[in-house]
Formats: structure tokens, sequence, C-alpha cells
């Protein structure tokens, strides 16, 4: 609603893995390229995490976009399923047509399966998201499919994808045989303040925003401080921001209006939460004028 308003042709700041949208930092990059190289050297087990709302799935979306065309990929996003409801799902995702009704089954036809691909040098993906939520037992059935190989090559190449509780998980005792086969590991953290800037600003200029600047160096420094760079919030923030001054008919946002919409939402900046941790004290902040309108429109 607040496009014509600043001059836009989209909506900078949507909650969509948009590749169009994309933004890479560098702890981004460097997360993507590990994924490629896994894939294309053929490593069988990688691990990416990190904390909710840092891009994990938009970096998936960003690999599966630049995969060649010939490689075959399952995304699994939802991995509470029972172990007989996870491999219809998998031949689901690879278009596998064949009628399994026990779990040995299935696994012998996904070896056909991948041996035919591996005959025609044709690599296969596994993606599994939020596998902080596999259940031990379910992560110990993933690993056994890392026993689908053959003496010179890995016949599936597996990602496993979640929070940091997923590093909590594989170094317990049971799962060492797990943890052992993951080879490459990479750690997505927030971005920083040079890189916040210019996510702002490559997302504005991807919406078609031609104008002097939305948001001044206040209101980016506000950004980053309730925020901590973590790319989701920034787009809440700055969606709210946005909104928020389209109300009050401004064509500039400052720091005030940062805190005001922060405030709003609920979010008191990494830095004083962290400190009022470390003091044992909860956090203060000085009453703020109060967008309560602002939650009826996110």
């Amino acid at each position: 609603m607040y496009r014509e308003h600043y001059g836009l042709i989209r909506l900078p700041f949507e909650m969509t893995p948009d590749p169009s949208m994309l933004y890479l930092g560098e702890s981004h990059r460097e997360g993507l390229a590990t994924l490629l190289y896994a894939v294309q050297a053929g490593k069988g087990f990688a691990l990416l995490t990190g904390e909710v709302g840092t891009g994990k799935t938009t970096l998936l979306h960003s690999l599966l976009g630049q995969l060649d065309a010939s490689t075959a990929s399952a995304f699994i996003f939802n991995p509470r399923l029972e172990s007989l409801d996870f491999f219809r799902l998998l031949f689901d995702e690879y278009q596998i047509e064949h009628d399994c009704q026990t779990k040995a089954e299935y696994l012998l036809a996904l070896n056909r399966f991948l041996i035919d691909r591996l005959a025609h040098d044709q690599q296969t993906v596994l993606i599994i998201d939020e596998a902080q939520q596999l259940p031990a037992a379910m992560l110990e059935e993933v690993r056994l499919l890392s026993n689908l190989e053959t003496p010179t090559a890995k016949l599936l190449q597996i990602m496993l994808v979640g929070q940091p509780e997923l590093n909590e998980m594989l170094a317990r005792p049971e799962l060492r045989q797990l943890r052992q086969r993951v080879v490459l590991r990479h750690h997505l953290r927030p971005f920083d303040a040079k890189e916040l800037d210019t996510y702002v600003d490559e997302r504005l200029s991807l919406a078609g925003y031609t104008g002097k600047g939305v948001f001044n160096r206040s209101a980016r420094r506000e950004i980053f401080r309730v925020t901590g760079g973590v790319p989701r919030l920034v787009n809440v923030v700055c969606d709210g921001a946005l909104l928020a001054g389209y109300a009050r008919q401004t064509t500039s946002v400052g720091a005030g209006l940062i805190e005001e919409v922060a405030a709003d939402l609920g979010l008191n900046g990494a830095d004083s939460e962290l400190e009022a941790k470390a003091e044992g004290t909860p956090t203060q902040t000085r009453p703020r004028q109060r967008l309560g309108w602002l939650r009826r429109w996110m």
C-alpha cells in the first residue's frame, strides 16, 4: 500500500525467499560456496547451521538455482516424519514411481535409482531443512542413506540444515557415526553494520527506488541495534518503518521511527538483551509512543 508513496515498483522487504532479491553477505557467500563444493565434489555429508532468520532457507533456494539442470534434488522441510513417510516423501520429490511397502523395498529401489543416475554422471542431492527437529532415530536413518555408495563415489549428497541446536544433537555419543560423516560445515552469521547498509540499499534499488534515501544514517544504526543484523528482522523492521512513514506522509525515516516500530514489534535490540543477561537484570527501556496499529498490517 505504500509503493506509490516512495516511488517503488514492488515491495522491497518481503519475507519470501525471492531469488531476484537475493543479497549475500560474506558469511552467506562462504556458505553458498561450501554447499556448491559439497555437491560438485561429491562429498557426501555437509552441515549448514544458523540462528533463526539468518537466511538459511534463502541460501538453499539460491543453491538449488545454481545446480546443474541434470541434478535431482529433494528438499525436505518438514522432517518430523515416520520412517516410511519419509521415504514416500523422498520418492515423491525424486519422482520415483515404484510401489514399495517396506523400508527394505524403498532402499533397494532408491539404490537402483541412484546407481542409474551415477552411470549417467548425474548428481543427486537431499536437503533436510529444520534438521534440529529430527529425532535421533531419524537422524540414524539419514546416516544409513550415506551407505548408498560405490567404491569410488557417494551416490547421494546429503545436506543437514538447521539451528545451532543441531550441532548439540550431533555431539551426542550415540550420533558419533553421523558426526564423523560430516565433512563440510558452515555457520551463517548475521550481517555486520556495513553489510546491513548494502542489503537495505540493494533491496530498495531492486524495488525501483530512485530517491535520495529513505533511511538516514541514524535510522540505519538503529536498525542494526534492534535487529542485530538478522536479515528476517531487518525485513520486518524496514517494512514496518516504511508503512509507518507512509501513514505519517513522510518520505524520510529516522531513528525515532525505527525505535517506535521496534518497540511495537517487541524488539529491544541484541546489545541491550545480552547486557541484561550478563548482569542478571531485566532490560530497561524508556516509554515510547506505541504504533499498535502496525501489527494489523504486518
